[in-house]
């Protein structure tokens, strides 16, 4: 992981949790941690991360993940072991 993973990493574990992380900084997080990624129908993105699955929706129009998915994003890095 680079230093800008590292930020996007603490940005999501922030509290309280923040509306300006990029969905693209968290794909690429993803990526770095090893993550396979996968497209879905429509805007669903499918991650396997640590024997772990989940579906996310990309954020659209705006390019800002909402607070929902974030700590839902948060979740799963808990359970694979990822924190800051």
């Amino acid at each position: 992981m680079n230093n800008k993973h590292r930020a996007t990493l603490r940005r999501i574990f922030e509290i309280p949790v923040r509306g300006d992380v990029a969905w693209r900084d968290v794909e690429k997080l993803f990526i770095a941690l090893g993550a396979e990624l996968s497209e879905g129908a429509g805007s669903r993105v499918r991650v396997a991360l640590g024997g772990l699955r989940a579906v996310f929706h990309r954020p659209h129009p705006s390019l800002a993940t909402d607070k929902g998915a974030l700590k839902s994003v948060r979740r799963l890095l808990e359970q694979a072991g990822v924190k800051p």
